[in-house]
């Protein structure tokens, strides 16, 4: 039997006696030693969640800030590290940004010069876009070590969402609606009788990708998905928070006490609202891999 195939037999045969996550790091080292990451990687991905010392490496490679053939990813970073370098130097030359400033606003001024979009006073107002961003990097700091990792993860994040899901977020919002519906359609008419559907805090889950809602613990298992190639994966959390407090929310009878609550959901159910919110994903969506 090759490699390749006690790969997936030894991946298949786990999965189906219920022990998922037996070998998960053992195969994803073997994955890391092929000729080409990028398309193993993803659907190891969306299957699997990472383990956590492997994690800033697979975002890499599938934000594509490294290359799928590992023997050019030392020079590549020398290349990413540079460039860095460069542009953290000239926010400093016009005075944008100085030894005092938070390490979330460096990264969002360094993402505004790289895109064409500094303001012309540091001190302007952050636009909303802005305020996703700085959303996404305060809970990517928490994640990733490394200040030159940091950046180019959270540039690339958000490129994908602003690219490559930019047609697919907008109608996120409709799919939480369908998805509720065929998991507690009682709740959501409560909803809609409180007329609350249209006043949940979609930006806080979509936009933001529950960054400042779920702790990054939990937070990083989603972005798995999303890194890999599925932004539903957000819709299906959504669901889970709805129906893991859906005591609390039947007992609220306003739209605005409703929001207020979701958009602060108490911290120690996420561990679990993650992991059934990504059952359900592979219920209703099977193991996507490329699909939106």
């Amino acid at each position: 039997m090759t490699e390749d195939s006690q790969r997936n037999f030894r991946s298949v045969y786990y999965e189906k006696v219920g022990f998922r996550g037996v070998e998960e790091k053992k195969s994803l080292e073997i994955l890391l030693k092929d000729d080409r990451l990028d398309i193993e990687l993803r659907t190891f991905s969306q299957r699997f969640p990472l383990p956590s010392m492997y994690r800033a490496l697979v975002w890499k490679v599938l934000l594509g800030i490294l290359p799928p053939h590992h023997e050019s990813h030392t020079q590549v970073m020398t290349y990413r590290k540079e460039q860095y370098s460069d542009v953290l130097h000239a926010l400093r030359v016009v005075r944008f940004v100085s030894d005092a400033t938070p390490q979330v606003e460096v990264y969002l001024r360094m993402y505004q010069l790289e895109s064409g979009k500094l303001p012309r006073s540091p001190s302007f107002p952050l636009k909303p876009e802005d305020e996703v961003f700085v959303a996404i990097a305060k809970a990517m700091e928490e994640m990733v070590e490394d200040s030159v990792d940091c950046y180019w993860i959270i540039r690339c994040f958000v490129n994908q969402l602003n690219n490559k899901y930019r047609d697919s977020l907008p109608q996120l919002p409709k799919a939480f609606e369908q998805y509720l519906n065929l998991e507690d359609s009682r709740l959501l008419s409560h909803l809609k009788t409180c007329s609350a559907v249209s006043k949940l805090p979609y930006d806080l889950w979509f936009k933001r990708c529950f960054a400042g809602c779920l702790p990054e613990s939990s937070l990083q298992r989603v972005w798995d998905k999303v890194v890999s190639g599925s932004c539903k994966i957000l819709v299906f959390v959504a669901v889970e928070i709805l129906l893991t407090f859906k005591i609390k929310v039947m007992a609220l009878n306003s739209a605005e006490k409703i929001t207020k609550f979701l958009e602060n959901i108490p911290q120690d159910s996420s561990d679990a609202i993650v992991s059934k919110a990504i059952d359900l994903w592979h219920k209703h969506c099977g193991t996507p891999v490329h699909s939106a």
